[in-house]
């Protein structure tokens, strides 16, 4: 699933059609401190209120660079950071808790002002092989981190919730009392819920999902998908989403809405909000629709299409239609998202929508509020930005994208002249990007394009810049590096 590409050149362009941005909260106001989930609070909203953060570096000559910790060979996990740790989902090719060989999924922790490796959560690989779990991936889920507690989905297709401490502290919190791994550099699981085993979650390629949470429940995507061909869906009635409660992983309630309509895998991450007054938890479904259920209950409370009507799907992304793999992103009572298909299906038009989320039923036609696609916008796995009005896009084939959030009109379009996985990324009046070349553009934040630097970061970038506690953090396919400076 997730192997490389190499796509063609392209040639940098910035198009100004000048739309009017509307009146938004600012990025002043944005998120500060600790970065304790993927896109940093439920919303997903890719922004930081953080300032002091430079634009320029060096990974090489160690120019404005803190630190620079090694992790596995590859690396698509984002990093979270919660009172003095960082946690990272990887491969165990690092070899950084010494005495575990082998493929396997960990979750790194380090130390947040050093970037000293304080132990890992190590996964073993599922014995179903590649169908399910595809090698040398590692774990790929983000986790959320509330209190004394991680969770996040293993490479097993397991819910955990793990001890922030590990067994650095000496104890093995419960009631999950069958650690493999029990010394004091390896992590602490406090519960699982297995979606493998007991809930016949059948994932294709890999599990997936980043995690949110309500504070009470957490949301997730189980990644149920199709088989090894391609051409059947194993399990259709077992769950696509879920929400779980985090004390002891009991399910609060789940949904099969999507059933036998998934495309290839379902690979997204929800979003939570308070929307219309109405708490939200939206899901993007591996059929190409978006849904929203009530966050407490779980009742169904508005869907979306994503496609043309006509769109029609084939194997190997020869079609016109197409699953999502983006993040919901909520702003203004709107849920922003693009569709797009494994990297491995290439490039291909796309669609990105504004959705009005306080409709409900089937809101496809009453609850589009702006639409961009075709030549305009390709597919993509990126979610978006927001920030002064302005929304930032990016899509697999190098393309950023500067929007008006309330019409969808263009300001200016970038082209990286690279594959796109991460998301764009708003701090301190900067837009950050990285691509599949090892590089990250960052440009000036507004409504007029202005490159400020191009950065060489050695490796394959998939993931999306952090900031946290006035240090930018960019993960590589094989090393995390803290970036402080002026």
């Amino acid at each position: 699933m997730f192997k490389q590409m190499i796509l063609g050149a392209k040639v940098v362009a910035c198009v100004c059609f000048f739309a009017t941005s509307v009146s938004a909260e600012p990025l002043t106001k944005a998120k500060k401190g600790d970065w304790t989930m993927w896109g940093g609070s439920p919303d997903r909203n890719m922004v930081s209120g953080e300032t002091g953060i430079p634009a320029k570096w060096d990974a090489e000559s160690k120019k404005n660079i803190k630190w620079a910790a090694p992790l596995g060979s590859q690396t698509y996990g984002n990093p979270v950071i919660y009172k003095g740790k960082i946690w990272v989902g990887t491969n165990n090719n690092g070899n950084l808790r010494k005495g575990i060989k082998g493929d396997k999924g960990v979750v790194v922790c380090l130390d947040e002002k050093s970037g000293k490796f304080l132990y890992q959560i190590t996964h073993d690989k599922l014995p179903t092989g590649r169908v399910n779990d595809w090698p040398e991936q590692g774990i790929c889920s983000a986790p959320v981190v509330q209190g004394n507690r991680l969770y996040y989905i293993s490479n097993q297709c397991q819910v955990v919730c793990a001890d922030t401490e590990g067994f650095m502290d000496g104890e093995n919190d419960g009631p999950y009392k069958d650690e493999k791994y029990t010394e004091s550099q390896d992590g602490d699981i406090v519960w699982v819920l297995d979606m493998f085993e007991d809930l016949e979650v059948f994932p294709h390629n890999l599990a997936t999902c980043s995690p949110t949470s309500d504070g009470k429940l957490l949301f997730l995507t189980t990644s149920n998908g199709v088989d090894e061909a391609h051409l059947n869906i194993p399990m259709p009635d077992a769950p696509d989403f879920l929400a779980v409660n985090m004390n002891d992983g009991s399910i609060a309630w789940q949904s099969s809405v999507v059933g036998d309509n998934i495309l290839h895998g379902q690979w997204s991450s929800p979003a939570y909000g308070v929307i219309g007054g109405t708490p939200q938890a939206i899901f993007a479904g591996g059929d190409g629709w978006c849904y929203s259920f009530e966050a407490k209950t779980g009742k169904l409370l508005w869907k979306f299409d994503l496609n043309p009507k006509d769109a029609v799907w084939e194997l190997g992304g020869r079609g016109t239609r197409n699953a999502i793999i983006a993040t919901p992103v909520i702003y203004d009572d709107k849920v922003f998202l693009a569709v797009g298909q494994d990297p491995e299906h290439g490039e291909g038009p796309g669609h990105m929508y504004a959705i009005d989320a306080t409709k409900r039923g089937d809101i496809t036609k009453s609850g589009r509020v702006w639409h961009v696609g075709g030549d305009d916008f390709h597919r993509t796995m990126s979610s978006v930005a927001i920030a002064d009005g302005l929304l930032y896009a990016s899509d697999l084939s190098g393309f950023l994208y500067c929007l008006d959030v309330k019409t969808g009109k263009r300001h200016w379009q970038y082209d990286t002249m690279a594959a796109i996985w991460g998301s764009p990324y708003v701090v301190d009046g900067k837009v950050m990007l990285g691509d599949e070349d090892g590089e990250v553009v960052v440009l000036k934040h507004g409504p007029k394009m202005k490159e400020l630097a191009t950065m060489d970061m050695l490796n394959s970038v998939y993931t999306t810049p952090v900031v946290s506690n006035g240090t930018l953090y960019i993960t590589n396919r094989r090393m995390l590096y803290a970036i402080e400076g002026k």
